[in-house]
């Protein structure tokens, strides 16, 4: 087969990915840093892993949750109960990711949290109440530096994007609110990092620990399955084609797809 420009350059890219993920450093301790090769904005790292964020929550929305519920799939907020039988719901999805992110020496923090939650773990508190009250105005990030935790932190807004989330909201017996509609702003992700600029080797650091963490969720939902009476199929097949979902390296070879080349290229961006 004679390869064009398009397949090289194609080729090239996902050489160029794989090389820098695969190859990520150790992440280093505060006392380790290079302070002088710390030249890029946290900002600009902050704003990557939410798009980040942002693809892998609605690829597991969409392509899990929304066609898995009419394959016959169930997702529950106790997924995790031995009488259950069921995936975790997309806000659990990213509690499971916080929580293996939470365990990386990265030190990046995470926190889904709403106005008007089901949890109270999800409740604002503090100065991020007035910070969110700005975000409902404008539905737009804020970034800040938070003295109470010494970390520069971006929050971003987290919008109803499916019937699914809205209908679970508005029918869950805790809700403090029942008449959501599409597009509403029904919180936001906020993400935090003790230093205001980073190395190269550090925002890969970072991006790996992201997207160690979205894997350890999936990976958490197929150890679910393996327990269920009548388990989905397990491979390479989605639940629009059935009773199905993909497995682990299906799914992250879908998202990585989706936003490795937006990812790289920042990236590029900020080492020139």
């Amino acid at each position: 087969m004679t390869l064009n420009r398009t397949h090289l350059a194609a080729l090239a890219l996902i050489f160029a990915i794989v090389w820098a993920f695969a190859s990520a450093p150790p992440a280093l301790l505060d006392h380790q840093r290079n302070a002088t090769a710390a030249t890029i904005p946290i900002q600009l790292v902050l704003k990557t892993i939410a798009r980040e964020n942002d693809i892998v929550r609605s690829l597991y929305t969409k392509s899990i949750v929304g066609a898995g519920l009419k394959a016959g799939l169930r997702f529950d907020e106790y997924w995790k109960n031995e009488d259950v039988q069921a995936g975790p719901l997309p806000a659990l999805f990213l509690r499971e990711a916080a929580l293996s992110v939470q365990q990386n020496p990265v030190r990046l923090g995470l926190f889904l949290g709403s106005h008007q939650p089901i949890s109270d773990a999800n409740q604002f508190s503090g100065s991020q109440t007035a910070i969110f009250d700005k975000i409902l105005a404008s539905g737009e990030a804020e970034y800040f530096y938070d003295p109470g935790s010494e970390r520069w932190t971006a929050m971003f807004p987290d919008f109803a994007s499916v019937m699914a989330c809205v209908k679970c909201h508005n029918e869950h017996p805790d809700s403090p609110k029942k008449d959501w509609v599409l597009d509403d702003v029904m919180g936001a992700t906020t993400w935090s990092y003790p230093h205001a600029t980073v190395s190269p080797d550090e925002f890969i650091n970072i991006i790996d620990a992201v997207r160690g963490g979205f894997r350890d969720a999936y990976r958490a939902y197929l150890e679910e399955i393996e327990g269920f009476d009548n388990p989905p199929e397990v491979g390479s097949r989605w639940p629009s084609a059935g009773y199905a979902v993909p497995d682990e390296e299906t799914f992250m070879k879908e998202f990585e797809q989706r936003i490795s080349a937006n990812t790289l290229n920042t990236l590029l961006e900020s080492r020139r």
